[in-house]
């Protein structure tokens, strides 16, 4: 059975056209109906990924081509959820590399290659978005050449066969002259390139290893894995050996399920090599091994890169607290972050000397966002502090920090700025080359610590046009202080309802995050001051009423309209004495001891 299947994952960066070539796919094996309505991007199945246009969690698929069972796991592109990325390979025997035609390989596609070719598979290159019309495949082509020997490809990975396509149009030619009809030639490619399932043993013990964890209300726990001997029938009586070798848990298979197309449907058993999921299971979880009573040892998992960056989350100790959530207590966010943890193998999660707050470290702004985005969605309510980068101390006491590789596609006109704000965060310049259509690639590494909150600042700089991409590189000696945010605040002194005579006063001094007829407490922060240093100001303070003055007769009050910052726009602009306070409908920024006095306290004592 194993030579008719073939396990393959999609690979590349953030906006390269996995989910819409995996669209191409499904259509074209024949996995809907001719009059079938179906989505695009329709693994893209989560609010925020639809929102968002970006795939977050990896997916598994399956298609059937002349006999042949195709799995495809469809992963994210963005750096900051590698570590789905890094599960997921262990799963497959060959990888699809897409590459846009015309920005080339970017940093997670070197991630991403640089993971695939250190297992040993041999990828299959398609140069995907040739429609473009600045598309350049031969120069790309040479650029991903040059990538596979800069990573030390082996000789036969080297000889890597290249397509070109375009997954919205839903064709793939193995020569820019053959006729642009259909996906076919990759469906082939797949068959003849990626080898069966080459490490599994049809006849021996089962044994699977759990690569992804979902909840589903009506089953409970599903894990998903690739099967690497045996086989497993429903009901059969199975056990589950723990990672970290702390135990086993025995089970009833209850259900057993494979894809096909975009559903999951029941099956009598599954087989070496195919991927499935099982059901049955209370404590399993990523990167056990499921296998047959008979075995001893479980199957070693791939390591995970470390997270580089943390945050704080807290309960939520404004005066406005538990009035839009529902889910308030530091017990609530503890349960949530340990589901959290327990299927991203990424994130991990730790108790402070302080019950009502937790520490959260993961790969970058983007996940933690991501999950404070979802927690909110679901009713939560928390303060989080200003993301921090996990520092390391070497052999000789010295203390090392995360560096990223960061490549940005600029216009010629911003490049400039470009280079002495990266130089201010402390950036090294590697590179500068043309990119093509009048824009030039800049390449830096820099400390992670100084691109937080860079990225609404760079939008700024090239207004709009620059695009910027990041990527881990590794641990390096502290490069010394960087400096942050240049401007102070405006803190509330008063608690009420935010009156509009004040703040037409009041944005004199700069920018405001809020409107009239807005909840506001002592020590919340309505503005920006366009000055350095904190101001406090009387956002509830009326016009006086006298005899000699009538209200709203002197003057018109015209207000300039507020500036609507996102979560990570928020995350990304406070400093360390401030929080965020994140509820279902609300994103308040405050300072992190909301009394004046206090605040003054703190000051004396940093400067003792």
């Amino acid at each position: 059975m194993t030579h008719l299947i073939r396990n393959i994952a999609i690979i590349a960066h953030v906006d390269h056209g996995k989910t819409t070539f995996v669209d191409a796919f499904l259509k074209q094996s024949g996995a809907f109906r001719d009059n079938q309505h179906v989505d695009t991007c329709a693994l893209d199945s989560g609010d925020l990924e639809r929102e968002r246009g970006i795939t977050i969690f990896a997916k598994c698929t399956s298609v059937e081509w002349r006999g042949i069972r195709i799995n495809i796991v469809d992963t994210p592109g963005h750096a900051d959820f590698g570590g789905e990325v890094e599960r997921i390979l262990g799963m497959v025997d060959g990888v699809v590399l897409l590459v846009d035609a015309a920005e080339g390989p970017l940093p997670q596609t070197k991630f991403v290659l640089g993971k695939a070719l250190k297992l040993g598979l041999r990828p299959i290159v398609v140069i995907n978005k040739i429609d473009r019309a600045d598309a350049r495949p031969v120069e790309v082509h040479n650029a991903v050449f040059d990538l596979f020997a800069h990573l030390g490809a082996t000789d036969d990975q080297l000889d890597f066969p290249t397509l070109f396509a375009s997954g919205r149009e839903g064709w793939a030619v193995d020569d820019l002259k053959d006729a642009r009809t259909d996906i076919a030639p990759l469906f082939r490619k797949i068959v003849d390139h990626v080898p069966p399932p080459a490490q599994c043993d049809e006849n021996g013990p089962f044994k699977m290893l759990v690569t992804t964890l979902e909840a589903d209300p009506f089953v409970g726990r599903i894990l998903t894995g690739r099967i690497l001997s045996g086989k497993v029938k429903t009901n059969q009586t199975i056990k589950a050996i723990r990672h970290d070798g702390s135990g086993t848990e025995q089970a009833r298979a209850s259900k057993i399920l494979a894809f096909r197309g975009l559903k999951r449907q029941p099956i009598d058993a599954g087989v070496a090599g195919d991927i499935v999921s099982i059901a049955g299971f209370e404590d399993a979880t990523v990167a056990d091994t499921l296998c047959d009573l008979s075995v001893a040892e479980g199957i070693a998992s791939q390591p995970i890169d470390p997270p580089t960056l943390t945050m704080t989350f807290g309960v939520n100790t404004s005066p406005l607290a538990g009035r839009e959530g529902d889910k308030v207590t530091s017990r609530m966010i503890w349960a949530r972050l340990e589901k959290e943890a327990e299927g991203n193998i990424a994130l991990k999660i730790a108790q402070t000397a302080s019950t009502d707050s937790f520490e959260v470290s993961g790969r970058g702004e983007l996940q933690l966002g991501i999950l404070i985005e979802t927690m909110r969605r679901e009713g939560f309510e928390l303060s989080v502090s200003r993301p921090r980068v996990v520092t390391r101390e070497d052999a000789d006491g010295r203390t090392l920090e995360p560096f990223e590789e960061i490549t940005i596609d600029v216009d010629d006109a911003y490049t400039g700025v470009v280079v002495e704000k990266m130089s201010l965060r402390r950036g090294e310049m590697l590179g500068m080359s043309p990119s093509g259509g009048g824009k030039t690639r800049l390449v830096f590494l820099a400390p992670a610590r100084g691109l937080i909150g860079y990225h609404g600042e760079f939008l700024t700089d090239t207004c709009g046009t620059g695009v910027l991409n990041r990527l881990f590189h590794g641990y390096m000696p502290h490069k010394g202080a960087v400096a942050g945010r240049r401007n102070g605040v405006l803190v509330s002194m008063e608690t009420g309802a935010s009156v509009a005579y004040a703040l037409w006063k009041i944005q004199e001094r700069g920018p405001l995050f809020i409107g009239p007829g807005v909840p506001v407490y002592a020590g919340m922060i309505i503005g920006a001051n366009a000055k350095q240093g904190d101001i406090e100001v009387n956002p509830i303070k009326g016009k006086q009423l006298t005899n000699m003055r009538a209200a709203g007769k002197d003057e018109a009050v015209a207000l300039v309209p507020p500036m609507q910052l996102s979560l990570e726009a928020a995350l990304a602009y406070i400093e360390d004495d401030e929080l965020v306070e994140i509820t279902p409908k609300s994103i308040r920024l405050r300072k992190r001891l909301l009394d004046s006095n206090d605040r003054r306290k703190e000051e004396r004592k940093k400067e003792a």
